[in-house]
């Protein structure tokens, strides 16, 4: 049995963000971390291989550098990476991501027990399209927004968040699940994975190596095969501090009169 997590390295959007010409993020020039969400569907296979045995398998696109994010995910306790890394796959957007992704998954095989995981949405995009979209390329029976996953042979009761509460849902694998960070808190490293995570094997799927996939079509990938592009980005401005009314009752709403007032709001 095989768990393949798809995980994404995204800018730290606490800092500033910069901008290519062409409207897309310039990641080289920002510091990155691991998308949040995607941590929990780590933690979420990783708990399933302490029940089950099955292999854990990270995968990303990105540039070179990306290879340090997944030794960090071995180093919680995945057993190998694959990192999709090409020229031709730069500027793609979620549509030429899935396809790229699909067909990386592909290639590493799904089989009859195999769980694919996602977080729900990365904190650069925002856009929940990623994972789902994958699936539709694997034709793959997919459940998103999990916040709770039971395994009993080729079944998964997994438990989905709604706006105004949750429901339970039955899935046979293969299937896609798509991860929320109330599911579980991610683990840490610990010393004997960190020491152990550069004896494990990450592979590059380069496009050579995807190119003969079903699945990619050249003129669907990168910048030029994307449907949608950036119009702008920027970091929005910071908020100002806010002003604490100490008091109750008249107290307060007069201070907070004489305040709007001063400010010509009332």
């Amino acid at each position: 049995m095989k768990i393949i997590v798809c995980v994404k390295q995204v800018p730290d959007t606490s800092g500033k963000v910069a901008v290519n010409a062409n409207g897309t993020l310039d990641r080289a020039s920002m510091q990155t971390i691991t998308n949040p969400d995607d941590l929990n569907a780590v933690e979420a296979a990783l708990a399933l291989k302490e029940q089950t045995g099955a292999e854990v398998i990270v995968v990303t696109m990105g540039p070179p550098p990306a290879e340090g994010m997944l030794r960090e995910l071995l180093a919680m306790g995945c057993d190998r990476g694959v990192l999709v890394s090409g020229r031709e796959f730069g500027g793609s957007d979620t549509y030429a991501t899935s396809q790229i992704l699909a067909a990386a998954v592909n290639k590493i095989g799904v089989e009859a027990e195999d769980i694919v995981l996602c977080g729900r949405q990365a904190i650069d995009g925002d856009t929940a399209q990623v994972g789902p979209q994958i699936a539709e390329k694997l034709e793959l029976p997919q459940v998103t927004y999990v916040a709770g996953i039971e395994k009993e042979g080729n079944t998964l009761t997994v438990k989905r968040a709604l706006e105004d509460g949750y429901m339970t849902i039955k899935v046979q694998t293969p299937c896609m699940l798509t991860c929320i960070k109330e599911l579980n808190n991610p683990r840490y490293m610990n010393v004997a994975d960190i020491y152990g995570c550069y004896e494990k094997s990450v592979e590059v799927f380069d496009y050579n190596t995807l190119k003969d996939e079903p699945l990619i079509d050249v003129n669907k990938i990168g910048l030029k095969g994307s449907p949608t592009n950036i119009l702008i980005s920027f970091t929005p401005p910071q908020k100002g501090a806010g002003q604490m009314l100490e008091g109750c009752g008249k107290e307060t709403t007069d201070k907070l009169a004489g305040i709007l007032a001063e400010k010509h709001v009332i």
